[in-house]
């Protein structure tokens, strides 16, 4: 690995003897982490965990996560091990246990906003945000996957969700950076790294600070991160931050074997991740608390809202096809019923109304001539009835196919709609006729590769399945 020579020269001075061990470590292979949905399977106990969150787990070798039917269910996320140090900054600044509305500013593709959803209690919103468009399609296809529910993905600006004024008890601001941390694991980031470049990303990161900051509570926490070694996108950006706004620096505990490095300049707490010492990639992280600032308005009801409410007989038709029914208010927009939670539904007002609304929610149905078609994500969601729909329990090779968008063979279950899992985890949906079942699974999902060699019995062994390990 050839690094930039003024990269060399600033990472020595800032590591001094610890230098040669971190090249070596740059030398090395990437570790290989997952994190795992709780709410859909259970934990495995063969893994190594990765020591700051609850469900973070080493894998010894990196599988084909396309051929494993648990990862397209939403079982599991690929996720590197530093950047789940989130969940400490969580924790140990904020009470999860309250209803708290959450803003993930930069959530594409999704790693830390399905983080945040299971930290978060069920009575409380998240907003995941990406500006790219396309990358805001794949974070809304992720969080589906997930299937939380109390979930909304935009396509904006900072700016735009500047403009909410005091809405959010915590921001989330993963920044885009040089990318230093992701040397080892993206070669194309040391082509693109140079020195004008990380102050160009300064100055973007501190621009995203100034336009997002309206939208944090006073008494809110900001959990600022980049995965980049220079203390300019990192502390430097804090401190400046504490120079313009009215802040507080939030400390952590940690724990000495996480061997997390933690920074303090003028004030304001750090938290770096470098590969020599900590099994991940570079990280940083630090938590600050809004001291002052203006509160968000009185949300009433619009006279003629956005979100209008499905009909009495719309609602009968899927309402008993969710855990909780009376928890969600469900809504029609153009021929699809979508269930969003019925106690922020003044605030998500104001998101539809301000905001480019890419999904949200749990879409539930289609509707046509009185006919409900369950859609995707209600086959993915955690809030699914149990007994609402007949289940297919499907072997490996027949799971494969279902994701390949094949045809496929479900024994044992009644004519009508069918819910197509493995090792219990719901893929999707399954219409099954007197001699065929049609294949719901959406066509932009589906699994691209050819299955030929997969399929034959001698290699089908050697897929990683994660209730396996």
């Amino acid at each position: 690995m050839q690094l930039p020579l003024s990269f060399q020269v600033r990472m020595q001075t800032q590591l001094e003897e610890d230098y040669p061990a971190f090249k070596q470590a740059l030398a090395s292979p990437s570790p290989i982490s997952i994190r795992v949905n709780a709410n859909k399977t259970s934990l495995p106990t063969s893994l190594t965990p990765v020591p700051w969150t609850e469900t973070g787990f080493y894998l010894s070798e990196r599988p084909s996560f396309t051929l494993d039917p648990m990862f397209h269910g939403g079982a599991y996320y690929v996720q590197e091990a530093s950047s789940m140090f989130l969940e400490q900054a969580l924790k140990q600044s904020v009470d999860l246990e309250e209803s708290l509305a959450v803003l993930d500013l930069c959530g594409a593709p999704g790693g830390k906003s399905t983080h945040i959803a299971s930290l978060l209690s069920e009575g409380s919103l998240l907003v995941a945000n990406e500006v790219i468009k396309p990358r805001a399609n794949i974070l809304a296809e992720n969080i589906q996957k997930w299937g939380s529910g109390n979930v909304v993905v935009t396509n904006n600006d900072p700016s735009h969700i500047g403009a909410l004024t005091g809405f959010f008890d915590v921001m989330v601001v993963d920044a885009p950076c040089s990318g230093e941390g992701m040397f080892r694991k993206d070669p194309d980031a040391i082509q693109e790294w140079s020195e004008a470049n990380v102050k160009l990303c300064s100055e973007r990161q501190r621009r995203i600070l100034m336009d997002v900051w309206d939208a944090l509570k006073p008494g809110g926490v900001l959990i600022y991160s980049t995965c980049t070694y220079n203390s300019e996108e990192n502390e430097e950006n804090l401190v400046w931050l504490s120079t313009q706004q009215d802040v507080e620096t939030v400390p952590l505990t940690l724990q000495p074997e996480w061997n997390v490095t933690e920074t303090q300049e003028q004030g304001m707490r750090g938290y770096r991740f470098y590969p020599h010492k900590t099994q991940g990639e570079g990280f940083f992280l630090a938590v600050v608390r809004k001291t002052e600032g203006d509160e968000a308005g009185t949300y009433r009801k619009s006279k003629r809202p956005y979100l209008v409410s499905a009909s009495k007989q719309e609602k009968a038709l899927v309402q008993d096809w969710l855990s909780e029914p009376g928890d969600w208010e469900i809504v029609k927009h153009k021929e699809t019923l979508r269930a969003l939670p019925k106690a922020w539904m003044l605030e998500l007002e104001q998101l539809y109304e301000n905001l480019r609304v890419v999904y949200g929610g749990i879409e539930l149905a289609e509707v046509m001539k009185n006919n409900a078609k369950p859609l995707p994500a209600l086959a993915l969601s955690q809030h699914l009835s149990a007994g609402a729909f007949p289940r297919a329990e499907v072997d490996l090779a027949t799971a494969l196919k279902f994701l390949h968008r094949e045809d496929v063979v479900l024994e044992d279950s009644a004519t009508g709609w069918v819910l197509v899992q493995f090792n219990g985890v719901p893929l999707g949906w399954g219409k099954k006729l007197q001699n065929r079942v049609n294949n719901h699974y959406p066509k932009e999902w589906r699994i691209r590769m050819s299955l030929d060699e997969v399929l034959k019995p001698e290699n089908l062994e050697k897929q990683f399945v994660l209730s396996n390990q």
